[in-house]
């Protein structure tokens, strides 16, 4: 694991100078880490990208070279560049589960630690979990537009970068994509790898047919030809059948064709056709080419005859929604020996944060349906043997009451005291966990477009606290 340090705004490290420099450096804090706005204007969020948090944390160490650097920006004494060198995390994380949905509002990492150690983390936590986050939800959504049809991750080459690519195609199979084509990725995280020829290997040869027969040369169970390079139907396309036959005789199956331009659902279904009728009718007919949720989900319902889906740029870019807001705020200082809460105002109401140490519980009907999610101050207790009354904390008129149902925290500990307690899953586990978490979740919440809003409340106690705090700072 790289040391990620000096992942960092300029402006913790001078915050941090403050503090030491003013002797409130070691006092206890709470910040926690939300999102606002669901990833590419859905209904929900996947949480991806906490284990890279928790590898960044067990590693934070200020190198002999990092304090050489930040000595020489001359905006800090001797006494805290030595102070940074002793630096080591020493207080309590909780997190949800990496591929948990959440929604706006939720904590979905709490960090109670000195002021020093909560500050400096910040910047790291926010760019490695909202990036992930973002995509392992822009996958979410590409995967139910396609529906039991597979989708493979092709975006390495259009991602922003190394590290992009390499964590962009973690978060796309945690979020369901059955493969990427990113050797690396696979690699990695033991993910499967998936690819076959570009044009450029059909326009090296002087016939295409040629190309598809020194493929099946090399190749003979994984052929998949990229049929597109000159004429789908009038070329491409017969080609590939006429070496498909040659397979068939010596035993060998074809995988199938991809169409990579054109009309997709005009030429899958001309495809189909001559497929089915060489007798080639349970091949994969693949399609790429610049595919997102929408895309998909109109040529389904346009009867397209394609049984899985390449998703590269606009995956990996998550082109139509390329951030995913999450923030770090303060919500509590320590006092004596109590938490003393802290609220952040806004002009904006939706930007007013909900102040105290805080936990997320998550209500299931008899039927382990999710129902609501609740926001609760970390001392308060459900009895779940007795109704629970939840309201709207905007129009609080509106209110539900459950009778038969369950509860579960969502917030856990990672850390605690520095020491880590995380138990690192697989991508496959994590991407397992989140496909059944989905299937708690009505397809309502789910849509592409217009999803039904989830509800989050707060408890009576969160809600009161926080309105108090609103009318004494004003």
């Amino acid at each position: 694991m790289r040391n990620l340090t000096l992942l960092t705004d300029l402006y913790q490290l001078t915050m941090l100078n403050g503090y030491f420099e003013k002797n409130i450096h070691q006092d206890e804090v709470i910040f926690d880490m939300f999102f606002r706005k669901n990833a590419c204007n859905g209904g929900y969020t996947i949480v991806c990208g906490i284990e890279q948090f928790v590898d960044y944390i067990n590693n934070i160490k200020f190198s002999d070279e990092d304090l050489a650097y930040l000595k020489n920006l001359n905006l800090f004494s001797d006494k805290f560049l030595n102070f940074l060198k002793e630096f080591k995390f020493t207080g309590d994380i909780y997190a949800v589960d990496e591929g948990s949905i959440m929604f706006p509002n939720e904590p979905i990492i709490t960090v109670k630690a000195p002021l020093y150690q909560a500050q400096l983390i910040e910047t790291a936590l926010l760019s490695i979990v909202n990036f992930q986050s973002l995509i392992a939800t822009k996958s979410s959504r590409v995967c139910f537009a396609a529906g039991d049809d597979p989708v493979f991750e092709f975006g390495l080459r259009r991602a922003q970068g190394p590290d992009a690519g390499l964590y962009g195609s973690r978060a796309s199979i945690i979020g369901g994509c059955s493969a990427t084509s990113n050797v690396l990725a696979g690699k990695m995280f033991n993910v499967p790898v998936v690819g076959t020829q570009a044009h450029s290997w059909i326009q090296k040869f002087d016939t295409e047919i040629e190309a598809f027969e020194a493929y099946s040369d090399i190749y003979p169970d994984k052929c998949l030809f990229l049929v597109d390079t000159y004429n789908v139907l009038d070329s491409g396309l017969p080609n590939a059948i006429k070496i498909f036959k040659k397979l068939r005789e010596k035993g060998h199956k074809p995988l199938g064709i991809r169409i990579d331009s054109g009309d997709l659902k005009y030429l899958s279904n001309e495809c189909k056709k001559e497929l089915d009728k060489n007798g080639f009718n349970d091949i994969s007919i693949t399609a790429s080419n610049d595919l997102d949720e929408y895309t998909i989900s109109s040529l389904k319902s346009q009867g397209a005859s394609i049984n899985s889906w390449g998703v590269g740029t606009k995956l990996i870019t998550s082109a139509d929604s390329p951030s995913l807001g999450g923030v770090y705020k303060l919500s509590a200082t320590l006092k004596g020996n109590v938490f003393e809460p802290k609220i952040k105002l806004s002009e904006n109401p939706e930007k007013i944060s909900n102040p105290g140490f805080k936990k997320v519980v998550r209500i299931y009907d008899k039927n382990n349906k999710s129902q609501a999610d609740l926001i609760m101050l970390h001392n308060e207790n459900i009895d779940t043997n007795s109704p629970l009354t939840i309201f709207d904390p905007i129009y609080t008129w509106k209110t539900k009451t459950f009778k038969d149902y369950t509860i579960k925290e969502l917030l856990k500990p990672i850390f605690k005291n520095g020491e880590c307690l995380y138990n690192k899953k697989s991508v496959l586990e994590i991407k397992e966990y989140t496909k059944n978490e989905l299937n708690t979740f009505w397809d309502e919440y789910k849509r592409l477009l217009n999803p039904q809003v989830y509800k989050v409340d707060l408890s009576k106690e969160l809600w009161e606290l926080k309105n108090k705090m609103i009318d004494s700072k004003r």
